[in-house]
């Protein structure tokens, strides 16, 4: 366990004890990593900010319950966040569009570099959308939502190294329809880390 993630504990173990000021620091720490889990997973940002704070809501209401059993905080938190996501698609019958995470932006850039980024992320959303569920997802959790591999595999309810070779085809895949020769500049043209 690492200090961060003892850290993360002592905040979890304060929330169930009643302390608010731990939850919101849970939420501070954890709202934007959700929010682009799940803002590319359905298409409407509103969608996805009711979204998210429903996974917080639904967290709050059952970290009384919480159990660590080696399963990290955030792992469970995207879970929480999967399901979420899950049941809005099996109602609304949505699709994710890549183009939604660009709605924040600070809006400091002109026609010309907007009309680029625009074209870039169409041709990523393209390439997104010709992997399979599974690997889709599995970049989404590790590069959208920051997850490690072992806490995208615990939110996936897979194995960490199915996980590693699904992201690993899945670069593979994007790589070569978005025709990318260097390996870190998929990772880095997805605004991810390697």
């Amino acid at each position: 366990m690492t200090d961060d993630d003892a850290a993360l504990e002592r905040l979890v173990a304060d929330v169930r004890a009643g302390d608010p000021e731990a939850f919101g620091e849970i939420f501070d720490r954890y709202h934007e990593p959700v929010y682009r889990f799940v803002v590319s997973r359905v298409h409407s940002p509103s969608d996805a900010e009711d979204l998210t704070q429903l996974v917080f809501v639904k967290a709050l209401e059952a970290l009384p319950r919480y159990e660590s059993r080696g399963v990290p905080f955030g792992a469970w938190l995207f879970r929480l966040a999967r399901n979420a996501v899950i049941d809005h698609l099996r109602l609304h019958r949505d699709h994710a569009a890549l183009d939604m995470l660009v709605e924040r932006a600070d809006g400091t850039r002109g026609p010309d570099e907007l009309a680029s980024v625009r074209q870039e992320i169409d041709e990523v959303a393209q390439a997104l959308a010709s992997l399979t569920d599974e690997q889709r997802e599995a970049i989404e959790l590790r590069f959208f939502a920051g997850l490690s591999a072992r806490e995208a595999a615990i939110a996936m309810g897979k194995q960490e190294v199915t996980v590693r070779g699904l992201q690993f085809r899945a670069i593979a895949a994007l790589r070569r329809r978005l025709k990318v020769d260097a390996p870190g500049d998929a990772v880095r043209r997805l605004g991810g880390r390697r």
